[in-house]
């Protein structure tokens, strides 16, 4: 009985190793489009009130989970009954992204900035309205960016048995998320980390200077992390299409393949942005 127990015991431990080993080589190969996440969902994340900031990042990280949750059964399900559905429901994702990233940067290019007391008023009327708008939008992405996660964990450990594929994918799913919206957390709270330490240093000394270096920090990363989300959304859309579509995948081999990417995402984008204003001009003549 108790040579039993310890020969279930080693292979346990066995298994834990090597899920540890797959873990890591999925990580490895999942730590490109894990900083396009990061890029994109702290970019999501910013520009509410301080009061507001966490619960918010709280609500996007529930979501992530949630979406975490979906995804990973249904990949497994899907990679072993019908894989084909894993690259369509990949290039769909990618369309969207494309769409997010276009829509940012005509917006950024072609509305014009608003008054500051149209900004002020908005914020009064629709605060809760916008904030509950930009979460489901956050968490809509992440679904998108879990897919691809996911998918690229399954196919480093596809040689694997079921169970430790199962393992893997779940720890760099769960891995992701803590990962990614601990470090949004840190960089949302980075001003209130450094007016703390200018009131305990008395705005005097070593900590007073850090301090002051985080909060003017913050809107400078702020701004960096909206033009870097917004390209990882373009880029990260390219190269869904670029991988999972084999004519795109061997277009132009002498072109290097970020540039490739930058222009598969803009024109899928480009593309779903005039659709959709279609969509909505025809939807309003026949109102």
């Amino acid at each position: 009985m108790a040579s039993g127990f310890f020969a279930i015991l080693d292979d346990i431990t066995a298994l834990m190793d090597d899920v540890a080993v797959t873990t890591k080589v999925a990580a490895r190969k999942t730590a490109g489009i894990l900083g396009d996440d990061l890029a994109v969902n702290a970019e999501k994340a910013t520009g509410f009130l301080s009061s507001r900031e966490l619960p918010v990042l709280w609500a996007i990280t529930k979501g992530s989970l949630i979406n975490k949750v979906i995804i990973v059964p249904i990949a497994l399900i899907l990679n072993a009954l019908f894989p084909l559905a894993i690259k369509v429901i990949l290039i769909l994702g990618g369309v969207y992204l494309a769409y997010e990233g276009v829509e940012k940067i005509i917006e950024y290019l072609f509305h014009r900035p608003k008054a500051g007391h149209e900004v002020i008023e908005e914020v009064r009327q629709d605060s809760t309205a916008a904030e509950a708008a930009r979460v489901k939008s956050a968490i809509t992405t992440d679904f998108i960016l879990s897919i691809e996660i996911v998918i690229i964990a399954l196919g480093s450990v596809a040689q694997e048995s079921l169970i430790t594929q199962i393992l893997t994918v779940s720890a760099v799913a769960l891995l992701a998320t803590i990962g990614v919206y601990g470090i949004v957390a840190l960089i949302v709270r980075m001003d209130d980390t450094g007016y703390k330490l200018i009131r305990y240093s008395g705005n005097k000394g070593f900590l007073a200077t850090i301090g002051s270096l985080l909060v003017k920090s913050l809107p400078v990363i702020i701004r960096v992390l909206a033009v870097v989300g917004t390209i990882a959304l373009i880029l990260v859309s390219g190269g869904i299409f670029a991988h999972n579509i084999e004519y795109l995948h061997h277009f132009l081999p002498t072109i290097p393949s970020m540039l490739k990417e930058i222009a598969f995402g803009l024109t899928a984008g480009i593309l779903a942005v005039l659709l959709l204003e279609g969509v909505r001009k025809i939807r309003t003549i026949f109102r």
